[in-house]
């Protein structure tokens, strides 16, 4: 329910503040009063586009502000989901538009997007105003009336939750064909590929290790000699190391009992002696186990070259990296292999999918079907004492594809004639007609779901007399079970309201400026018995007014 509305700066607006009851309030004044303007302010804070030169002229930025009651809405989990800051109570949408173009946008002082207000303000507010008319031949507006009355919000929730399901089923499936096509094209060069690396059964470090071989077995006749030639250097018994070693060990140990030094020199010969001792026949074991075998060698440098073969066609620079690719195409090679049964899967979970959402769309259908005759009684019921006492109306149902909304074409049919041949909405009804029935299948939706605040902006355009004291008394009998908002310039609507606000224009030399203020009783009087005379204000036009307010 919208408790106020604060204008600062906008249009005609200078400064400007109403308060709105609960139940059924008119707002009335003359044409170009300013009626236009409030409602686009309030268009603002429910997510309209801002335009700069809706600015009051030298005024730097505008500023509209509307409080909320919503504690019957249940609209937590919209704010946890946008991540702003709820009151259970209260919510405050707030509009900021300055002359350069700029404009912010808050929902309880936390900064928002325009499709944020938007989304919120259809829980908040619903604006119907002639062009609103045109829902009346949008199928998806139409199907949304007989779910409302057929009360039939979980059952569609439902259907989607399991369409979803669907859909994204047969998503998958498609991603996965077009996978199996790209693979399949692809298969025979992967299996290759595969096949020639697995079959060179590569090693992790093996190149390093047969590099170093292809080394040493390519200088066998070098690595020989040198260690031969070291194992004379320290064995031979004339000039060998280790006698010279061995000569000066005992020089050192027959000098401990004069010069204390030498008993850590003869400590370290000791040490270098005995290493080398060890050493000396393990060279010679070496030097004669080493044995040059081209054929080892021919076989080190074939499995080199095809290591670097391999490297050289994948542009890689290890066997480690050639594993990693091996085992990448091992798994494309699984998945290929695997594919077929995931796709028959996938095709029997869409199968069963579809079932269930055939399933929902035949129990949503027999709903639909059980509203569309309610809504055609009870509409011709509310609707054919507005002017219209011989109406037809048929909402007919049609099978289509399957999609978000189930599985019906709804057509609204009309005929304002007895014998009239019954046609879509859109193509007989004259404007006049078709609010009448908008605001019948209004009154009807408030009474199914209540719906928070509904504003009607001069829908009556057309109408006048009994039909009007009609159409308000529609509107009054909505607004016990919700805010109701009327813009009229019909007595006999503006008589029916709980409260009536003025809108008018004060004016002066320098300036006009819209204002509105809400009418006494008295005034209220004054200002309906105006609407039915006109400029001159009779005694009779008085006494008529307290007769509508008293009839309300």
């Amino acid at each position: 329910m919208l408790q106020s509305l604060t204008i600062h700066n906008y249009a005609l607006i200078s400064e400007l503040e109403i308060e709105f009851p609960g139940g059924f309030s008119v707002i009335t004044g003359e044409t170009g009063a300013g009626k236009s303007i409030i409602l686009g302010a309030l268009s603002l804070i429910l997510g309209q586009r801002a335009d700069a030169k809706s600015i009051r002229q030298n005024a730097d930025k505008c500023l509209i502000e509307g409080v909320f009651n919503i504690s019957s809405y249940q609209l937590e989990s919209f704010f946890k989901e946008k991540d702003l800051e709820y009151d259970s109570q209260s919510c405050i949408l707030r509009r900021e538009i300055w002359a350069s173009g700029k404009s912010r946008a808050f929902i309880n002082d936390s900064p928002a997007g325009l499709n944020d207000l938007k989304e919120l303000g259809a829980f908040l507010i619903d604006i119907h105003s002639q062009h609103q008319n045109l829902l009346l031949a949008d199928n998806h507006f139409q199907l949304q009336v007989l779910d409302v009355l057929a009360q039939n919000k979980d059952l569609k929730n439902e259907y989607q939750s399991a369409y979803k399901k669907q859909v994204s089923i047969n998503k998958q499936l498609n991603t996965l064909k077009e996978k199996i096509g790209r693979q399949q094209a692809e298969e025979d060069y992967i299996r290759f590929q595969f096949k020639q690396l697995e079959e060179a059964r590569l090693q992790a470090g093996e190149q390093t290790a047969l590099e170093e071989e292809q080394e040493t077995l390519s200088h066998m006749e070098e690595i020989k000699s040198g260690l031969y030639r070291i194992g004379q250097l320290l064995s031979s018994d004339e000039n060998g190391v280790l006698s010279a070693l061995k000569e000066s060990l005992n020089t050192a140990q027959s000098l401990q009992k004069i010069y204390t030094p030498s008993e850590e020199i003869a400590g370290r010969l000791r040490n270098a002696y005995l290493d080398l001792k060890d050493l000396a026949p393990e060279i010679d074991v070496r030097q004669e186990n080493l044995e040059f075998k081209p054929e080892r060698l021919q076989e080190v440098g074939e499995r080199l070259d095809l290591i670097y073969s391999l490297q050289h066609k994948h542009h890689l620079d290890s066997v480690e990296e050639l594993i990693a690719l091996r085992d990448r195409l091992g798994n494309q090679i699984r998945e290929i292999d695997y594919s077929e049964e995931e796709l028959e899967n996938l095709e029997k979970e869409l199968s069963e999918a579809h079932t269930q959402v055939l399933k929902i769309a035949a129990v949503l259908s027999k709903s639909r079907k059980k509203a569309a005759g309610q809504l055609e009684k009870q509409l011709v019921e509310k609707v054919s004492v507005l002017g219209m006492p011989h109406m037809r109306f048929s909402a007919e149902l049609s099978p289509k594809s399957l999609d978000a909304n189930g599985s019906d074409d709804v057509a609204y049919l009309f005929s304002a004639n007895k014998n009239g041949e019954l046609k879509p909405v859109a193509q007989t009804a004259s404007g006049g007609e078709i609010s009448r029935l908008m605001l019948g299948i209004k009154a009807l939706i408030a009474g199914a779901m209540a719906l928070p605040s509904v504003i009607f902006d001069e829908i009556d355009t057309g109408v006048s007399g009994e039909i009007a004291d009609k159409m308000g008394g529609i509107m009054h009998q909505m607004g016990k079970m919700m805010q109701v908002i009327a813009i009229t310039h019909l007595p006999q609507i503006a008589a029916k309201g709980e409260s009536q606000f003025l809108v008018y224009k004060d004016e002066n030399e320098e300036s006009a400026e819209t204002q509105i203020r809400r009418l006494s009783e008295a005034e209220r009087v004054r200002e309906i018995a105006q609407m039915l005379s006109g400029a001159t204000l009779t005694g009779a036009a008085i006494e008529n007014a307290k007769v509508l307010l008293n009839n309300k």
